[in-house]
């Protein structure tokens, strides 16, 4: 829509041009549009470069119930934009968007990867092969190693149990005994062609690295060297980050915008003096992912800031809340560092120790010991 007029245009890349022919010949120099799915990105890829473009989240500017027309939606949205009531939607640089496809394709591979594995572990079952029982990982060297054996069927379960690793050497009496069960040609037959689609799984995987590794910029490099230092991060999620949020961290204001973008903070629903639901947004779904794997990891890093805070939440709000605010809390701290270019540097386990009042700390601590039966007499030591 411009001024009075209106027209209709195809989808092809054609009717898009001539959609940015109409616009620039009635003096148009904005335009917006909803993020429907994944139907923008084609208007936006091919006009980015002759518009000023805005994208607008849906559910920021539904019309009145009962109203709602394709022509009427373009009017309404015309009208936010002349009078500056739109909000617009965070839309990375094309490199940055390319990055994104990247890093989210691999993930979904990885995904996929998984859930052959459970393929495996089922098939494995269903031959009463209890590898899984013994092995942490069915597919590592030495899982693989007895899954290729019981592929070939050509030898005993004490004879695959020395396969293994000379790390589970312990492990060898209860591997004989996972071992034995009823492999059929049936089972056998399945089994390999798991392990077909592993191994080209893994060979597409490692094509998604390389090519990730290849497109990225050395500042988005040297970014990820510097997350790669906080707790619960590898190169990988750094990679995800980076490929979410970029490194230009100018466009969110502080931490919190951050944070809230993400969809890891709680909203505001608060109505007559109540707070309502406190549950986080769905929001960026990839970003979150990497996170919430990435303060799992952080909260295991033993006498760290991270598993001191995730411990301390976790008896109050328990584990799943706990999770979310270590992972909303690595988001923070990556920000800052994407921010002032600094390393991380840990606050410690004991941060939250100094916070608290030492008097009340004692008490309580005086209280829990007498809980258990013991009679606790406090002398302070001396200067």
């Amino acid at each position: 829509m411009a001024g009075n007029s209106f027209e209709k245009f195809g989808t092809t890349s054609s009717e898009l041009l001539r959609l940015g022919d109409w616009l620039t010949g009635h003096g148009a120099t904005t335009a917006a549009m909803e993020s429907t799915g994944v139907f923008w990105k084609p208007v936006w890829n091919l006009l980015e470069d002759r518009l000023a473009l805005m994208l607008v989240n849906a559910q920021h500017v539904k019309k009145v119930p009962g109203h709602k027309t394709d022509i009427s939606d373009c009017a309404w949205l015309a009208q936010l934009l002349e009078c500056g009531l739109l909000k617009a939607s965070f839309v990375p640089p094309r490199p940055q968007r390319e990055l994104r496809d990247l890093t989210r394709q691999r993930t979904q591979l990885q995904g996929d990867r998984a859930r052959v594995i459970n393929r495996i572990q089922k098939t494995l079952e269903d031959a009463n092969i209890k590898l899984a029982s013994v092995a942490t990982d069915i597919t590592g060297k030495s899982g693989r190693a007895i899954l290729n054996a019981l592929v070939e069927g050509k030898v005993t379960a004490q004879q695959m149990a020395e396969l293994v690793h000379k790390r589970m050497e312990a492990k060898k009496p209860a591997m004989r005994e996972a071992l034995v069960g009823k492999m059929t040609s049936h089972h056998r037959f399945m089994l390999g062609q798991l392990l077909v689609q592993i191994d080209a799984l893994d060979e597409l995987i490692e094509s998604f690295d390389l090519r990730i590794e290849e497109v990225m910029s050395p500042l988005e490099k040297q970014a990820i060297k510097l997350l790669d230092e906080i707790p619960g991060f590898d190169v990988r999620t750094g990679q995800k980050v980076i490929a979410e949020i970029g490194t230009d961290m100018s466009r969110f204001a502080t931490p919190q915008h951050l944070a809230s973008w993400a969809g890891m903070c709680p909203p505001n629903h608060e109505s007559a003096g109540k707070r309502r639901s406190r549950r986080v947004n769905k929001a960026n779904k990839w970003l979150k992912s990497a996170l919430t794997q990435a303060a799992w990891a952080a909260s295991r890093k033993r006498r760290s800031y991270f598993s001191a805070q995730h411990r301390r939440l976790t008896t109050r709000r328990g584990i799943k809340r706990a999770n979310i605010a270590v992972a909303h809390s690595l988001l923070v701290v990556a920000h800052c560092i994407l921010s002032d270019k600094t390393s991380y540097t840990d606050l410690g386990a004991e941060f939250f120790d100094r916070l608290r009042d030492p008097e009340r700390q004692a008490q309580q601590m005086v209280k829990r010991l007498e809980r258990l039966g013991y009679a606790v007499e406090i002398k302070k030591a001396a200067a």
